[in-house]
């Protein structure tokens, strides 16, 4: 771990946004999935959440260019599980759909604490999905497509996300406590010894402003 491989780290970590997130609803193609995470590393997201599909969830590497390494993606049984846990955790729910009584998805304030809900491009998301979330937001179209690939469109709104964000300066100063901090930056550099370390049940070493390990490691 070279000195400037640690503060690129570092000057990343500090732009995470953890209250900005999305739910895959059953999204069964693992190149859209992984195309879903690249996007939300692109713009800040910190964790990522996924409905599994009956066919099961796979992140092939080669799509998402090493992104699972920096979106931790957590998975769930339903969507009304997952919604119910990003409700209680504050989180403002918008399902992606295109019905014409949907709201433009830029008219949406998303420096609010926000999980945009996403499903696959023939079905949608779920109707327990639908059904459970505090708005619909869609993306105006003007040709023959009443569509888009679910990674074309969590692009676009994730972007208008990070748009309103950096106007309000919330990629200026650091959004994550000290302590989730030091610990996700320890997993980024050194995910093997992060891995050994949980797997003994030892707390991290810490770290020099370099990106040094200070202390022993668990044997």
């Amino acid at each position: 771990m070279t000195p400037e491989r640690f503060a690129r780290l570092r000057s990343i970590l500090v732009r995470r946004q953890p209250d900005l997130t999305v739910l895959m609803d059953r999204v069964h193609k693992a190149h859209n999935l992984s195309a879903v995470i690249r996007v939300c590393d692109a713009v800040g997201v910190l964790e990522a959440h996924a409905v599994v599909p009956e066919t099961g969830l796979e992140l092939p590497r080669h799509v998402s260019a090493g992104t699972w390494r920096w979106v931790r993606v957590h998975t769930h049984d339903s969507a009304v599980a997952a919604i119910e846990q990003l409700r209680r955790r504050g989180f403002q729910l918008l399902v992606a759909d295109p019905r014409p009584e949907a709201r433009d998805f830029r008219e949406v304030d998303y420096t609010r604490a926000t999980a945009v809900i996403l499903g696959t491009e023939l079905y949608g998301v779920s109707p327990e999905a639908l059904e459970a979330a505090d708005a619909q937001v869609r993306i105006p179209m003007q040709g023959m497509v009443t569509s888009l690939n679910v990674s074309v469109a969590a692009a676009i709104i994730l972007f208008e996300a990070q748009r309103q964000r950096t106007a309000a300066g919330l990629y200026d100063t650091p959004r994550l406590d000290a302590e989730t901090l030091e610990r996700t930056l320890f997993e980024w550099a050194y995910p093997r010894l992060a891995r050994h370390c949980r797997k003994r049940g030892a707390p991290y070493p810490p770290l020099s402003s370099e990106g040094e390990i200070l202390g022993s490691l668990p044997r």
